[in-house]
C-alpha cells in the first residue's frame, strides 16, 4: 500500500499546485489586462500626468474590488483564513488610498467638475454612482475601526450592505465612463467583480442562516 501512497500524494500535491497557479494567474490576468489596454490607449496622449494617475488609480481600485470578496471568502489558495482576513484588511486600506488618489487627482485637474460631482449636480451620468461608491468605501473603512464594538453579526450585515453599494456603484460608474479602458476587458472585469461579490454574499448569507438555525436548536 505504501508504494502507491507516496506517488498519489505527490500527484495530488502537483494538482493542488497547478490549480492554485491557475487561480492566481487568472486573477492577475483579469486585473492586469484592462490596465495594459488602458496604458496603450491613444486617449492618454491628450491628458496630463495627474489626470492619468487619477484614472489608473480608479482602474486599480476596480481591480481591488475583485480581490476583496475572494480574500474574505477564502477562495484564493495558499492563504489561511487568518492570513486571508489580514490581507483583506490591508487591501481595504489600499482601496481607500486608490480612491483618494483617484478623486484627488480629478480634483486637481478640474475642481469645478469634482464639486459638481460631490454635490450630485454633475451632468455626466457616471458621476453619482462613483460618488456613492466612494462614500460607501469610506464608511466601511471608518466602521472597521469599531467592528468589535458593533459585534460580529452587526458588522457583517453593515459591511455586506455597504459592499453591495460599493460593487454596484463602482461597476456602473466604470461602465458608463468613456475613458482609456478598453470596452471588452473593462466589461469582463466588471462582470467578474459582480460575480465574485454575488457568490461570496450568497455563501455568507447561507452560513449566517445555518448558524442562526443551529443557535435556535441549541436553545431549545
Amino acid at each position: 500500500t505504501s508504494s502507491f501512497s507516496r506517488p498519489d500524494r505527490v500527484r495530488n500535491k502537483r494538482m493542488r499546485l497547478a490549480k492554485a497557479t491557475l487561480i492566481w494567474a487568472a486573477l492577475a490576468t483579469a486585473i492586469c489586462v484592462p490596465i495594459a489596454f488602458a496604458a496603450a490607449s491613444p486617449l492618454l496622449a491628450w491628458r496630463g500626468p495627474v489626470y492619468i494617475l487619477a484614472g489608473f488609480a480608479g482602474i486599480v481600485a476596480l481591480g481591488l474590488a475583485l480581490v476583496q470578496p475572494l480574500l474574505i471568502a477564502g477562495y484564493l489558495p495558499g492563504l489561511s483564513a487568518y492570513r486571508g482576513r489580514r490581507v483583506h484588511h490591508w487591501i481595504g486600506g489600499a482601496l481607500v488610498v486608490a480612491v483618494v488618489v483617484h478623486v484627488g487627482g480629478l480634483w486637481i485637474t478640474s475642481p469645478p467638475d469634482m464639486i459638481d460631482a460631490l454635490l450630485f449636480a454633475s451632468p455626466t451620468p457616471f458621476s453619482p454612482f462613483g460618488v456613492i461608491a466612494m462614500w460607501a468605501i469610506f464608511a466601511v473603512a471608518l466602521l472597521a475601526a469599531f467592528r468589535r464594538r458593533l459585534g460580529l453579526r452587526t458588522w457583517r450585515m453593515v459591511h455586506m450592505s455597504l459592499a453591495v453599494i460599493i460593487v454596484a456603484g463602482s461597476v456602473v460608474h466604470a461602465m458608463l465612463v468613456e475613458g482609456p479602458m478598453e470596452t471588452v476587458s473593462k466589461a469582463a472585469l466588471c462582470a467578474l467583480v459582480l460575480a465574485a461579490a454575488i457568490k461570496v454574499m450568497a455563501d455568507l448569507v447561507r452560513r449566517m442562516r445555518a448558524t442562526s438555525r443551529a443557535e435556535r436548536l441549541a436553545r431549545q
